[in-house]
């Protein structure tokens, strides 16, 4: 399998995009550490969450996040609930679901340099 990290977002808005399948998606779950497969009513979804240290930093965290998605030209979900409780959602809204550029965001999230954001190790 290829590495993610590595790739670059492909414009979404060619007619013949589709979204992936359930069984692909879950092959390809395990090359985007610490994300989570879900099903919102039929729409296939990565999701992850953190626990940040401060409000300020759910922020900090989401400029990182922006910066990413700007230059990959793809957009999750962000959510910031509670003051530290981070949650972003990552799907190619364009076709209702997963494509390869959810799992390239995905990886280029993981990489960033989040650990003096968050209150103890990430998890789930």
């Amino acid at each position: 399998m290829d590495d993610f990290s590595a790739k670059k977002c492909v414009p979404c808005n060619a007619k013949d995009l589709r979204p992936m399948t359930e069984e692909t998606a879950k092959e390809l779950i395990s090359k985007v550490p610490d994300w989570n497969l879900v099903n919102e009513s039929g729409v296939l979804k990565l999701n992850r969450s953190w626990k940040v240290k401060s409000f300020l930093k759910g922020l900090e965290l989401f400029r990182l996040v922006a910066e990413v998605a700007e230059s990959e030209g793809h957009h999750p979900d962000l959510h910031l609930v509670g003051w530290n409780n981070v949650t972003i959602e990552i799907w190619t809204h364009a076709v209702g679901g997963l494509t390869e550029n959810d799992f390239i965001l995905a990886a280029k999230i993981n990489g960033l340099p989040l650990q003096d954001l968050l209150r103890r190790k990430a998890k789930n």
